[in-house]
């Protein structure tokens, strides 16, 4: 039979009346893992969709984009909340980054970005500033962060291209790396699909004929 005694682990660790009520309760859990399930299944359901975009553009696109297969994974602890993301392509080399990064966060949104750097930037360079008005018109960010490793959307992070001056744009090319990225809120959640493939295709797009 258990007796209680004296506390002997120095500091009382308590729990607030939340806590205390989640630790409790195995649903919430159970239902973050079928949520994440489900993430993983659409994640799977869009691959032959962008699989075939791309081998219909095989011609106009480099070869970087066809180095590796699609890779699905998850975290617990992207600024402390799970993640689950598909990259395809996925080329980061030692000195050539070329990759499109789907990922889902929880509480936040979906979004797709294309990273690049070396040479695989400079050969695409020319195409984003010819696309920086329709980049602006559909919605796109670009990163400004000093990491091309974060995926928040904070203003220390991406940029609305629609909020720079061609000028500002052009200087941000520069820098070592690139990301041009868009997003949707969760709670479109069945508008996310389509977002996937419009945001895909269209990142996908500024690649051709660059390589």
């Amino acid at each position: 039979m258990f007796t209680k005694q004296e506390n002997t682990m120095g500091t009382k660790i308590t729990l607030s009346d939340k806590e205390l009520e989640l630790v409790c309760n195995t649903g919430w859990i159970l239902t973050k893992h079928a949520v994440m399930q489900k993430v993983y299944c659409l994640f799977g359901e869009a691959v032959p969709l962008l699989e075939n975009f791309l081998q219909e553009n095989r011609d106009a696109l480099p070869a970087e984009v066809f180095s590796l297969p699609p890779k699905i994974s998850k975290g617990e602890n992207y600024k402390l909340l799970p993640y689950a993301m598909l990259d395809y392509p996925r080329h980061f080399g030692k000195d050539d980054t070329l990759a499109v990064r789907i990922f889902f966060w929880w509480g936040n949104f979906f979004s797709v970005s294309l990273q690049l750097s070396g040479q695989c930037k400079e050969n695409t360079v020319s195409k984003l500033k010819e696309q920086f008005e329709w980049l602006g018109q559909e919605g796109y960010f670009i990163c400004v962060g000093e990491s091309p490793w974060e995926h928040h959307f904070e203003e220390n992070n991406f940029i609305a291209v629609n909020k720079c001056s061609r000028k500002e744009f052009e200087s941000i090319l520069r820098r070592p790396f690139i990301k041009i990225a868009k997003k949707i809120p969760l709670q479109e959640w069945g508008f996310v699909p389509a977002f996937i493939e419009n945001a895909f295709t269209g990142l996908v797009s500024l690649l051709k004929n660059n390589g």
